[in-house]
């Protein structure tokens, strides 16, 4: 019977009354022990005789980029160890600021004398009897496409001839017919670029012109009478009967770069049946922003049924294979008014 209290029988050195001492065998040397370690080479006495350390596993040698990959992140804590923005790969790196607040750093025109959208003040506007009405004289047979260009959709029409055209408003000439769009918001209450007395409706349609006599648009884009803009404000309401056909060609533009055929359309249908306007000069409200625009926004606006708006906040601004992105509020906000003028063609 072995002592209860001893760890192991090497270690005994008393033994309980009637047992007595075993004898061992004597311990064997360290070099005849089965698992001795070989022994530790003697210390090194001179200090430049040290192994030269690798350059590629030694901490004193690593980054300090892969030093913060091989530590452990601390777990609920703000310092966790994250890499930083330039060591990212370029697929991974945050997206660099968007949007008209951020516009200006790459078109410094954001920033001009003439930038639209505007706050429009009743109190404030000038009536001017030398204003003459608008004048729409558009043929359907000019409607070409639909397109979703990434931030609204366009529905194209040829503008070869004088076909469809307007003229008279604050306007000197004729000015083809190029396009329409519009923007809106991603609720009610919102979506209009112009404001009138600070009250913003839920969406603008934006009737694009261009003058004439510049040749072509992108030679009228060059000159601040380039172009004439047919601003229409629309509120959820009734449905109108001449949008639903718009509406109805979206779900084959879902996705941005998608283009349709839409042909046969009159644009006279979506004007208002008050055609009073106030009219100033300013700009594009999209990139790049040039102040080439007399706009004419019309007074009364249009009614659409929240079925119709319902499917203008259904198209998307990512292409096909991109995370959808609904495209809801691509209104740029107000501009300042600066040392302008704005006129109105009734009292």
């Amino acid at each position: 019977m072995t002592n209860p209290g001893c760890r192991t029988l090497r270690h005994c050195r008393t033994a309980l009354p009637g047992c007595p001492l075993p004898s061992f065998p004597p311990a064997p040397s360290r070099e005849q022990h089965p698992t001795a370690l070989p022994r530790r080479a003697p210390a090194r006495t001179h200090r430049h005789t040290h192994r030269p350390r690798d350059r590629r596993t030694h901490p004193r040698s690593l980054s300090h980029t892969a030093l913060c990959a091989r530590r452990p992140p601390r777990t609920g804590s703000r310092r966790a160890a994250r890499p930083s923005r330039r060591h990212l790969p370029r697929s991974r790196r945050p997206a660099a600021p968007a949007g008209p607040a951020h516009w200006h750093e790459h078109f410094p025109i954001a920033n001009g004398e003439r930038q639209s959208p505007i706050d429009i003040c009743r109190k404030s506007a000038k009536y001017d009897s030398s204003l003459k009405p608008l004048s729409f004289s558009y043929d359907p047979s000019t409607a070409r496409n639909i397109v979703n260009n990434g931030h609204s959709f366009n529905v194209e029409f040829d503008d070869s001839s004088d076909k469809s055209v307007v003229q008279g408003g604050a306007l000197d000439g004729v000015y083809r017919l190029v396009q329409f769009h519009i923007h809106w918001g991603s609720c009610d209450g919102q979506g209009s670029e112009h404001t009138v007395d600070g009250v913003k409706y839920d969406a603008e349609l934006h009737i694009v012109h261009w003058n004439v006599k510049y040749g072509k648009f992108a030679e009228a884009v060059k000159h601040p009478d380039g172009l004439a803009v047919v601003g229409i404000f629309m509120k959820v309401g009734n449905a109108k009967p001449e949008m639903q056909k718009v509406v109805d060609a979206l779900s084959s533009i879902q996705t941005k770069g998608k283009q349709a055929s839409f042909t046969n359309f009159d644009p006279t249908g979506l004007l208002p049946a008050c055609r009073d306007y106030w009219t100033y000069p300013g700009s594009l409200t999209t990139p790049p922003l040039l102040e080439c625009v007399i706009w004419h926004v019309l007074k009364e606006p249009i009614t659409v049924s929240p079925e119709q708006m319902c499917k203008l906040r259904g198209l998307c601004f990512n292409a096909e294979n991109e995370p959808v992105c609904h495209m809801v509020d691509n209104w740029r906000p107000c501009q300042p008014l600066k040392s302008r003028e704005v006129r109105a063609s009734f009292q």
